[in-house]
């Protein structure tokens, strides 16, 4: 019998596991590295861990609490499923705004790595959003029974975790260490396709338009290492506009954060290759 394979500890607004299929034929057939460079659930990488061994592997992201989240399971797995078996035998409507306004950094790792997956795990929609003083401002979802606690898969990404390089850094500085034939995935927040579906608040500083062109500029550069490369994004006149020298598919995606139901359904995202 097959063991089972680690998959994303964390829910998150946008990630991939409901595409992975679609993305599938779309992978480079070989490569020699592996790199995410906005992590969020790491979905494509779990999905490649399980089915490959992509050599020097790397996981980046500028939202530093998810990093450090990532790393306590990786280094102190067992502290962190203690830390979470508190939160969920604790769990209500005043524990969790309790366990919000806790301050970070003032925290354990441990412990730190456990309020994020908590609160993950019980916020609405899975949405990561900051103020502009970086505190977590998400409400408390609706679900009944929430599963706060997976004991087992997060051991399992303990151990998927363990040769793999995290790092807390953004985007541009990829040129920097980036090597020929290695594979990218890139994943950033989506430009808008209309005034109120903006999800954009992953740091404190909203993804901007000169953000996008700062990424299909440094999507370039990593084109002219020789780095394979693949980007979603929405379908929207500026990122068709700013990546159309490359290939260019269309896969469905279903639209998931709107607090009313009937607005959420199929969407049409773009998949960018540079092979």
């Amino acid at each position: 019998m097959t063991p089972a394979a680690a998959r994303p500890f964390l829910k998150w607004a946008g990630g991939k596991r409901r595409l992975l299929e679609q993305f599938r034929p779309h992978f480079p057939a070989r490569f020699r590295g592996y790199i995410e460079p906005v992590l969020g659930s790491a979905a494509v990488f779990f999905h490649l861990a399980s089915s490959r061994r992509p050599g020097r592997t790397i996981l980046a992201d500028s939202n530093e609490e998810l990093i450090l989240a990532y790393l306590a399971v990786r280094d102190r797995v067992e502290a962190v499923i203690d830390a979470l078996a508190v939160q969920q035998r604790l769990h209500g409507k005043t524990h969790y705004y309790e366990v919000r306004s806790l301050r970070p950094e003032e925290l354990a790792p441990a412990e730190r790595a456990a309020r994020l997956i908590y609160l993950n795990r019980t916020c609405f929609n899975g949405l990561y959003r900051v103020n502009s003083r970086g505190e977590f401002n998400v409400p408390i979802g609706s679900y009944v029974h929430p599963r706060i606690l997976d004991s087992d898969n997060l051991r399992r990404v303990s151990r998927t975790l363990q040769r793999v390089e995290l790092r807390h850094e953004p985007f541009f500085r990829l040129p920097d260490y980036c090597r020929r034939g290695e594979f990218i995935y890139f994943d950033p927040p989506y430009q808008p396709i209309s005034p109120t579906s903006s999800f954009t608040a992953y740091t404190p500083g909203a993804f901007k338009r000169s953000d996008q062109e700062r990424l299909a500029g440094t999507f370039a550069a990593l084109d002219r290492i020789g780095c394979r490369l693949m980007l979603s994004n929405s379908d929207s006149p500026l990122i068709r506009k700013l990546y159309g020298s490359y290939r260019i598919h269309s896969v469905r995606a279903r639209r998931v954060i709107n607090s009313r139901g009937d607005r959420r359904g199929p969407v049409r995202e773009l998949l960018i290759r540079n092979y």
